[in-house]
Parts: C-alpha cells; sequence; structure tokens
C-alpha cells in the first residue's frame, strides 16, 4: 500500500451532467478519465457500460445533478450499481451541484422530502462516500447513510473579490438565511455588512427592505445558488433604490433557468462571478459574467481521499 491508502487504483468516471469539469479534475490529478458507454434507448431506459475492469479500485464518479436534472440523476444511480456490480473497491459520488437541495423540511401538510429520498437513493446504489459543494441546507449532510464531505467554493469566490479590491464595498446577503455565510465573506474581505429582507411564497420571493447602511457604497451580493435569478434581481432593484452604486454578484451554483439569463442581462450588474459546477453553454453567457473553475479545488480534494489524507488541513480546518 502507498502510504495510508487502502484501496486500489484511482478510476475516476464522469456522467454526461459535466464531462468539461471532469476532465479538468482528470487533468489536474494527471490520471485519464476512463472510458463508459452511456445510451439511451428510444424507450428513455439507459444503458451503461465500462470499458474496462474496476475490480478492487477506488473510483470517484463525477455527475453534477443539474438539467435535464431526473436523466442525470437516473445516469449517476446506474453507474453506481454498475461500479458496484463490477466488484469495484470503493466508490464516490461526486456530486459538484446537488440536486433537490430546496426540498429538506415538511414546510406544509402532506409535502415529500426530495432531498432525502435522493441522499438514500445515492447510497442503495452503490456509494460509498460522497462528495458534493456547498449544499443549500446543511442539515442535508445528515440525510446521507454513508460518510463524505459537504465543501464550499467559498475561497475560491472571496479570493477573487479579495483580488479585486472593489473600494468602498459593502457585502450584501439576498436573504437572512445566508446571513453566517455572508458574514464569512465579509469578514475575509474586511467589508461591512448588509441584508435584504424578503419573504417567500411558493417559488416566488419578494425582497422588502435593507437592514445596513449601503447607500454611496459598491454591493457585492452573495448566494449560494441561482435559478431563474427572480430573488437576485429582486435584491439588485431594492439595492438601487437605496443609493448603491455598482453592482456584483457571486455565488456557486449556476442554475440559470428561464428567464434567468434575461434577467441577468437587464439588472444591470457590472460583474457577476460563479462556477463551472454547473456546465454553462455559450447561450447562457453574456457579458460581464465570470466562470471560475472548481477543477483544482476537487482535484485535490479527490487526490486527498484517495490517499487516506486529511481533507480538514487543506480546507486549513
Amino acid at each position: 500500500m502507498d502510504g495510508k491508502r487502502m484501496f486500489g487504483e484511482l478510476a475516476i468516471f464522469s456522467g454526461s451532467g459535466n464531462p468539461e469539469l471532469a476532465r479538468e479534475i482528470c487533468d489536474y490529478l494527471g490520471t485519464p478519465l476512463r472510458g463508459v458507454d452511456l445510451i439511451e434507448f428510444p424507450n428513455e431506459n439507459i444503458f451503461v457500460k465500462l470499458h474496462q475492469s474496476v475490480r478492487s479500485q477506488d473510483v470517484f464518479v463525477i455527475q453534477s445533478l443539474s438539467s435535464p436534472v431526473n436523466r442525470n440523476i437516473m445516469e449517476l444511480l446506474i453507474m453506481l450499481d454498475t461500479l458496484k456490480r463490477a466488484s469495484a473497491g470503493r466508490i464516490t459520488a461526486v456530486m459538484p451541484y446537488f440536486a433537490y437541495g430546496r426540498s429538506d423540511k415538511k414546510d406544509q401538510p402532506r409535502v415529500p422530502i426530495t432531498a432525502r429520498l435522493l441522499a438514500d437513493m445515492i447510497a442503495i446504489a452503490g456509494a460509498d462516500r460522497f462528495l458534493t459543494l456547498d449544499l443549500h441546507a446543511g442539515q442535508i449532510q445528515g440525510f446521507f447513510s454513508i460518510p463524505g464531505d459537504d465543501l464550499s467554493a467559498f475561497n475560491l469566490l472571496s479570493d477573487y473579490f479579495l483580488h479585486k479590491q472593489i473600494p468602498d464595498a459593502v457585502v450584501v446577503t439576498a436573504d437572512l438565511g445566508f446571513a453566517k455565510k455572508g458574514r464569512n465573506f465579509a469578514e475575509k474581505l474586511h467589508l461591512p455588512m448588509a441584508f435584504v429582507e424578503k419573504r417567500r411564497t411558493g417559488p416566488q420571493s419578494q425582497a422588502l427592505t435593507v437592514i445596513g447602511d449601503v447607500r454611496g457604497r459598491n454591493a457585492i451580493v452573495v448566494d449560494d445558488e441561482v435559478d431563474t435569478a427572480g430573488s437576485l434581481t429582486e435584491t439588485a432593484h431594492i439595492l438601487r433604490e437605496n443609493g448603491v452604486r455598482d453592482l456584483y454578484a457571486s455565488f456557486t451554483h449556476a442554475v440559470f433557468s428561464p428567464p434567468a439569463v434575461e434577467r441577468l442581462r437587464a439588472a444591470g450588474f457590472k460583474e457577476v462571478v460563479t462556477t463551472n459546477t454547473i456546465p454553462i453553454p455559450a447561450h447562457k453567457r453574456f457579458e460581464g459574467l465570470t466562470v471560475l473553475s472548481v477543477a483544482p479545488f476537487l482535484g485535490e480534494v479527490i487526490h486527498r481521499v484517495h490517499n487516506g489524507e486529511s481533507v480538514g488541513a487543506f480546507l486549513g480546518d
């Protein structure tokens, strides 16, 4: 065995959810992306076949559970089952973006907790561990019966803004639920903090008021993900009403469901900074969009997990 390594050769596979990120991770690690056939038959059934043996190997499957969500979930589950039946030594599901993160509790009668269901299915399908980035709700980690790591792109995004040195800046969270992470962002940049209070009714949210001093400042609005961008653009509107000058946005997951791109183009952000946890095709890119790669970060975490080294030490915990 090599050092603390308990499992065999490193093997990385990718579903069709984010193959470009998987290739970047493999480039960082200096290892080839393993071959796999992913076939969807005319009846929409998915077939998976590995190109070579994985017996006793340490396998990582990279699959963002973004659009098409249900296809990518089923693809991941079938790949996990395939690897388990091929006698892989250990299987880690690497999900840069985890779907159904908003369905994390029963907040009204007769509704599911789909995040828990998805966590159960991933374990039952064959995953021994999981890796993900910036879960919408931290308690989702506890839905998994297998060990894993909920990582964060916090350092990647905050370092970017730290180097920009935006003058007279203030960090703003789009809602009070993100206040703790927003405060950490502000502390790292040595900036003051403000909050936008909003009320959510179903899928819609309405910004109500700004808590904090933003007049005459440049605002960096931070969040974990942007779906239709309704909340973010409403936040931009109320900040402008309160005298903010330039607006910046920072978030990990660019879900960008319609009409997000149109809203962001019209909102007048000087720069929108996100990551490639979800692939952003050309038609969803716009002037002022900056996409940072999480590949070196995830690659280093995979390297440490594979070699039995501390991930916490790498993260500074």
